[in-house]
């Protein structure tokens, strides 16, 4: 027996907004959280923007004592897993024993703790032995990243983290919800956060050429996906987190519903550590067997949240896949850039595009790709340029590509 999951809670903490409301009403009008660098200095680095999250307040979420011990990724995943908890109406304090075993904790991290590695390596070769953590080995792994999760809320069920690059919070939620589907678990909190925004990280990908160097001036123009001046993404962070359950739950209990999982699919094209095949073939399959699973046809589909990057590469690319996917539907099916304006959060960026595809759902906006200046011939659907757009939409499709030629794709559906 296939259950129907749907989405009972949501919290969001994004460089364009703390909470999901501030998120969503930052994002619908178009507002950029990218901004000049201030978590180290990169004054000296040809790269200094970032979408860095900014008002948080962190002590409430990590004790100041236990901060030397935790990565920034903590926090910011706490405060988006509280808040979609609060929204699904579940206080863990208020749970006993056995309904705290039956809630799964499900993360999606590209990078998991790299900040907080970066640190404990920088006071060892600096001569500061003092400062390094006792917590370096389990911080540092990537797994414990579930587990601060479900320690915060006493959550006894699986405690999982899944890295697949780019499309890690794609599968986290893919993967959730196909143990819902089946009966394999009840509740699970799932979503994505990373912080990868720290010195090494950047220089990292300085070296490989892939982020933008040309607007330091002007840090909300720097993510142009999509528009033929592009020149590289920027670098972002966030969680973005959900409570996923079966329908017949969640109606039982009188749970606002904001949407449902209605199918999930995912490729490799076992090509390259980092390029795309131009073809686009394995990215629209990942889009087909997502429609597939959710036995949806491709004239159903209202509107796609693209992956989007802002790289010469990938944008041509993701373009030819929704093409390939979509044929004949593909000139009339609208589809937005996130990243346009919160930066590139790596393994965060489906949970975020998730988040924004049912709150367009919910109030029938879409949200605009911004900074789409110059046209280019080779990316000729419709971005939703630079305004956002009155729409209804019923189902829709949220698409994700990753290092590793990695592809996941979830279709969303409003529930009526």
């Amino acid at each position: 027996m296939r259950r129907r999951v749907v989405i009972t809670g949501i919290g969001a903490v994004s460089p364009n907004g703390v909470g999901l409301e501030n998120f969503w009403c930052a994002t619908r009008r178009g507002i950029s959280g990218v901004r000049p660098i201030s978590l180290f200095d990169a004054s000296a680095l040809p790269v200094r923007v970032a979408g860095e999250v900014r008002d948080l307040d962190v002590d409430r979420y990590v004790r100041p004592k236990d901060r030397p011990h935790v990565s920034r990724v903590v926090p910011l995943a706490l405060a988006a897993a509280e808040e979609a908890l609060a929204a699904a109406g579940i206080d863990p304090a208020r749970l006993g024993r056995d309904e705290l075993r039956r809630v799964a904790v499900m993360v999606g991290s590209g990078g998991g703790a790299q900040d907080f590695t970066e640190q404990q390596y920088r006071f060892y070769y600096t001569g500061l032995h003092k400062q390094v953590s006792v917590y370096t080995i389990p911080s540092s792994t990537i797994g414990t990243l579930a587990s601060e999760i479900s320690m915060r809320f006493g959550f006894r069920g699986p405690s999982h983290v899944v890295s697949t690059g780019c499309t890690s919070s794609s599968d986290a939620l893919g993967y959730a919800f196909r143990q819902i589907r089946y009966g394999d678990s009840e509740v699970i909190l799932a979503g994505g956060a990373d912080a990868p925004i720290c010195y090494l990280v950047l220089r990292g990908f300085i070296l490989m050429r892939i982020l933008t160097q040309r607007w330091n001036h002007a840090p909300e123009r720097a993510s142009r996906p999509f528009s033929a001046d592009r020149d590289g993404f920027v670098l972002g962070e966030g969680a973005w987190f959900f409570v996923l359950e079966p329908l017949e739950r969640a109606r039982a209990r009188g749970a606002t519903v904001y949407g449902e999982i209605a199918g999930y699919g995912s490729t490799c094209e076992a090509y390259h550590r980092v390029r795309l095949e131009e073809c686009g073939e394995e990215p629209a399959r990942a889009m087909a067997l997502a429609l597939q699973d959710a036995a949806l046809p491709t004239s159903e589909i209202q509107y796609v949240n693209l992956h989007g990057t802002g790289t010469e590469l990938n944008d041509p690319i993701e373009t030819r896949a929704v093409r390939l996917c979509f044929n004949s539907s593909a000139d009339r099916l609208a589809g937005s850039a996130l990243k346009s304006l919160i930066g590139h959060p790596q393994g965060a960026c489906g949970a975020a595009g998730a988040a924004a595809t049912l709150l367009a759902m919910r109030d029938g906006v879409l949200p605009p790709t911004i900074n789409l200046e110059a046209p280019d011939p080779a990316c000729d659907l419709d971005y939703v340029p630079d305004v956002g757009r009155r729409a209804a939409i019923s189902a829709a499709v949220v698409n994700c590509i990753g290092f590793g030629s990695k592809n996941s794709a979830l279709v969303l559906r409003r529930v009526e």
